[in-house]
This record gives C-alpha cells, sequence and structure tokens, in this order.
C-alpha cells in the first residue's frame, strides 16, 4: 500500500470514528443541538421560571439567526413541571426518551432535580446551571453536574451572621417548605446562628400551597425571633413579611436566599416589602441599569419580547451565554466529552450578573460570592457582600 492509499485510508478511518461518535451522542445531528429544560411555567415558582426562560430564549434566538454553533442551531425544549414531582418526571422522561437532549439547562427545584439524576447520571447528561441554589446539585457522579453560584447553605448561614451583626440580633428562627430545599436552608440558618455566636430557637412548616401565616408568626414571636429565614414560594415570601407588618412585628428580620431575590419581590406596591432581605450570587439588575452590560441586556430583552426583563430573564440569558460559550470552545465533533471539559476550561467575568465565573475538574461551582441585600423603596440595594 503507497503512502498516499495509508493516508487516505487513515482519513477515512478517523471521519467514520468522528461520525460514529456523534451518531452515539443523543441530542446531537449534523444541524441541531437539542437542550431541555424541566421548569416552573405555571406553579409557586412561575416567577422564576417563566422569566429565565424566556432571557434563554432571547440568546438562543440571536445564535440561530446568526447560524447556530458550528453550523447547528439549538433547539430548547422546555417541560413545565408546575413545581409538582408527577410532572416533573413525566418532562424528564419525555425529554430524555422522545426529545433525546443532549444537556438540560436552567431545570427548576431541589426535589425535581435530584429525581432527575436518577434518570440523567446513567446516560451522562449534562445538567447546567439549574435554577436551584442546592449544594445537592455537585452530588456524586459530579462530572456532569456544574452549577452557576453560591449554595442556599452559604446564603443563608452568611445572611444570618450580617444581620447579627447589624442589629445585635440574639435568636434566628426559619419559616420553610419541608423539602430538599428547605432543609438546607434551615441547616444553613442553624450554622449562621452558631458562627455568629447566637441561639437558633424555633422552626414552622408549610405547605407550597399554604397562604395564612398569622398563627405561624404568632409562635415565631412568642419564642423571641429577631431573626426569620425564609424558604418558601415567592407569593408566601411576600404574604409572610406583609402579615407581620401588619401584625405589628417589626422588630423582626426577614431573609430570603436565591430564591426570594426577584424584582417583583422588590416591587410589590405600597412598600410591603421594604426592609426584607435576600442573599444571592449576582446583582440586581435594575440597580445597574445604566452600566454598560446590563444596559444592553436590558435593550436586547425589549426588542426580542417587548417586556421589560427582571432579575431572573437575566440568569436565563447568562445560563445560555454560558452554554454557547462551552458548546463553542467543544468544537464541532461535540460529545458529552468534549463538552464536559468545555465547561471546565470556563473562566470569565460576567459583567451582566456580576460575577467572575470559574470552572475546572475539581470545580464545578462557577461563583462562590455571596450578595447580601434589601428592599428599599421597591428596589433591590445591595449592602454587604463576602
Amino acid at each position: 500500500m503507497t503512502n498516499g492509499i495509508k493516508g487516505l485510508a487513515a482519513a477515512a478511518v478517523l471521519t467514520v470514528s468522528a461520525t460514529l461518535a456523534l451518531a452515539q451522542t443523543q441530542g446531537v445531528t449534523d444541524d441541531e443541538i437539542v437542550i431541555g429544560s424541566v421548569n416552573d411555567l405555571s406553579g409557586i415558582f412561575a416567577a422564576v421560571g417563566v422569566p429565565a426562560t424566556k432571557g434563554a430564549n432571547v440568546v438562543f434566538d440571536r445564535v440561530n439567526a446568526a447560524g447556530g454553533v458550528h453550523g447547528r442551531t439549538i433547539r430548547y425544549v422546555v417541560e413545565d413541571n408546575g413545581y409538582q414531582m408527577p410532572r416533573a418526571m413525566q418532562g424528564y422522561n419525555k425529554l430524555l426518551n422522545r426529545d433525546k437532549v443532549f444537556a438540560m439547562l436552567q431545570s427548576l427545584g431541589t426535589p425535581m432535580n435530584l429525581a432527575g439524576f436518577k434518570l440523567l447520571d446513567p446516560k451522562g447528561i449534562p445538567n447546567i446551571a439549574p435554577l436551584t441554589a442546592s449544594s445537592q446539585m455537585l452530588q456524586e457522579p459530579m462530572k456532569n453536574k456544574f452549577i452557576s453560584f453560591s449554595t442556599y447553605f452559604d446564603q443563608s448561614r452568611i445572611g444570618v451572621k450580617y444581620l447579627a451583626g447589624q442589629f445585635g440580633s440574639q435568636n434566628v428562627c426559619t419559616m420553610y417548605l419541608p423539602t430538599d430545599f428547605g432543609e438546607e436552608i434551615l441547616e444553613g440558618s442553624k450554622a449562621g446562628a452558631e458562627e455568629a455566636g447566637i441561639t437558633f430557637v424555633a422552626e414552622t412548616t408549610h405547605k407550597p400551597d399554604e397562604t395564612d401565616f398569622v398563627g405561624s408568626l404568632s409562635k415565631l414571636n412568642e419564642e423571641g425571633c429577631d431573626i426569620v429565614t425564609i424558604a418558601l414560594g415567592v407569593r408566601q415570601a411576600i404574604t409572610v413579611v406583609g402579615t407581620a407588618k401588619k401584625m405589628g412585628l417589626t422588630d423582626m428580620k426577614f431573609l430570603g436566599t436565591a430564591a426570594s431575590f426577584l424584582t417583583v419581590v422588590a416591587q410589590v406596591p405600597g412598600g410591603v416589602t421594604d426592609g426584607f432581605y435576600a442573599a444571592a450570587s449576582w446583582k440586581d439588575l435594575w440597580a445597574r441599569a445604566d452600566d454598560p452590560a446590563p444596559a444592553a441586556f436590558i435593550e436586547e430583552y425589549k426588542a426580542a419580547t417587548g417586556e421589560d426583563p427582571v432579575g431572573f430573564s437575566m440568569l436565563g440569558y447568562s445560563a445560555a451565554e454560558m452554554m454557547v460559550k462551552a458548546l463553542e470552545a467543544a468544537g464541532p465533533d461535540l460529545t458529552h466529552e468534549s463538552f464536559i471539559a468545555a465547561m471546565e476550561s470556563l473562566d470569565y467575568e460576567d459583567e451582566l450578573v456580576g460575577s467572575r465565573l470559574t470552572y475546572g475538574p475539581d470545580d464545578h461551582q462557577g461563583a462562590d460570592i455571596v450578595f447580601i441585600n434589601v428592599v428599599e423603596n421597591g428596589a433591590w440595594k445591595l449592602v454587604f457582600e463576602e
């Protein structure tokens, strides 16, 4: 065999190998990449899931209009879980077995993600930037899991320490949904109390559809709670703060996590949520609306949707941009292995969210920083960072 023929044969083998690799990677064809999400579009966290989905679609629509990534357009398939486990599992099964997704992006809910891992992990499907700050999002096997920001545990821990230092608080309590989401915030609150040298004294558990919190707040008042951490639905958090004010419990400081750090929470009419604190790993969008990156995003989002963006519109947009960066870095021969290696190579300043995102083979958490914000005059104000 001549050298020329040998060269042609070797090239043919490489071409066939690459073709077989793509054929074995679900969700990837010559002209399309399928990305999935099991999100909340109609339940207690729809105020998170709906804008996040719109933000991601702004990015994918723009990228697709420009020809996609390495010649492949992105098809983003979102299933509504309504923050209900049975619907979440239906969504995961459909996305994995019918749509054959390549990766998951911005799936919402700690319990829902944890259940989804049982289906994702055996197939090695990457789970990127879930809409939960649970530390369990990086459980083993960690290889296919990437989160963007700090955990609920650290957010509540650092938030409690900050409030104790600012106001001389002595007693910490937690109001929570008895799920993995709520229990992590409970544990973070206890850790924060211990580090601050104060006492965790009481807790109350709640159902996702609960609307009357007078009894629970009366109990916490009797226990002497002066810091109350919240792990509830968006509307519930607003109701708790408003009810406390009506009851005259003005000495209680209420602290939410990333799950409560929403534009809609700050903008409740009548100043209902003024004085409410939240801890997260990104900066409020509208507090920086005149800065270059937020201003450009606001303009692009409004042009694409006809609406003003909110904080989680920004997060959806940011997560989709990260997905595109990794797909570009993975190269044209896209496999789960090349994509994971690309994610682990990312290190950049995300000027839109105000955090640096850095990943590596042993570090699948993008940002560690925690920002503490408080609602003042219907807007979030940054008061502390660690």
